[in-house]
């Protein structure tokens, strides 16, 4: 391996666990604040500085020529879901187990590329999912008997990413990485806010706002700090090794996430949960391998 896939690796396995410190700071607000008014402001932060960001490096012309606009209002509602829906679930189950559910998302993006962007969905794309979805119900087994169907939350967070991520492919190479940064973060605050405003007057308890102590806020901008190093990380990571060759470093996340929830949450895994988890992350890689075998083979065709 060269050194600048070495390189790529080890910054793309850094950016995926950096991003378990954010998810560790949500878990620790655990209900301090509405989850619509934390994933709010925690975008409307990642959308005034990469807008910045973007001005001083591509021009004010940038931010406003966006592309495609109405694929980029599906990529913020995909952010917009998937962010609520994690938030609010790693409040409610262990964070490895949450994280690990997320991992679905793969195999719905396969499915969504089939039928939204005609890819051809291949047996191999079958039988990883129904893999994944055995995953999940070991995952869900005790975490669908202590709370219900709210244990379902990080299953919508996998679907919103695989709406993010299939709506990427069909605005791919259409601005540059930041520039897609900044337009999602853009639109999925928009959407945020907005499920702010309407969960404060839905009559539910849980999403009604109240000022918040003033360690929410600061709690909130270390989340966005470090969300918005560890995408830089995994850009950095995909552009010196490829984001085939990185995609599997994803999965240090789940690594990551164990340990932290052992030290700071007194989280011991559930060995059944596990053999669930790692069902679903042997469907996601043998998706990823497939994948990348299919690329090489048309790349020599």
């Amino acid at each position: 391996m060269q050194q600048s896939d070495r390189a790529g690796l080890l910054f793309a396995l850094a950016g995926f666990c950096t991003l378990t410190i954010g998810d560790s700071i949500v878990k620790g607000i655990d209900g301090a604040w509405a989850p619509t008014a934390i994933a709010a402001l925690r975008y409307c932060l990642g959308a005034l500085g990469l807008s910045l960001l973007l001005v001083w490096r591509e021009g004010p012309r940038a931010l406003f020529a966006i592309p495609r606009p109405g694929v980029q209002w599906l990529r913020g509602a995909g952010v917009g879901v998937a962010t609520i829906c994690f938030f609010a679930g790693v409040w409610l189950m262990p964070l490895t187990e949450a994280i690990a559910l997320v991992f679905t998302q793969p195999m719905f993006t396969a499915i969504l590329a089939a039928v939204f962007l005609e890819e051809k969905l291949r047996w191999q794309t079958v039988v990883a999912t129904l893999v994944a979805f055995v995953g999940v119900l070991i995952v869900l087994r005790p975490n669908f008997a202590e709370i219900g169907l709210a244990a379902l939350l990080p299953l919508g967070a996998g679907f919103g990413m695989s709406i993010l991520v299939t709506a990427n492919r069909a605005v791919a190479g259409t601005g540059s990485a930041l520039a897609m940064q900044a337009y999602v973060a853009i639109f999925a605050s928009v959407i945020l806010v907005a499920a702010m405003v309407l969960g404060h007057f839905s009559g539910m308890a849980d999403l009604r706002l109240e000022w918040p102590e003033w360690h929410v806020p600061a709690r909130i901008m270390i989340i966005a700090i470090t969300a918005s190093t560890a995408h830089w990380l995994i850009y950095m990571g995909t552009e010196r090794a490829g984001a085939a060759r990185v995609a599997p470093m994803t999965y240090g996340q789940l690594i990551a996430a164990s340990l932290v929830g052992y030290l700071f949450f007194a989280e011991v895994p559930d060995l059944i949960a596990m053999l669930g988890a790692a069902l679903i992350i042997a469907a996601g890689l043998w998706l990823w391998r497939d994948g990348r075998v299919q690329r090489i083979a048309k790349d020599r065709g």
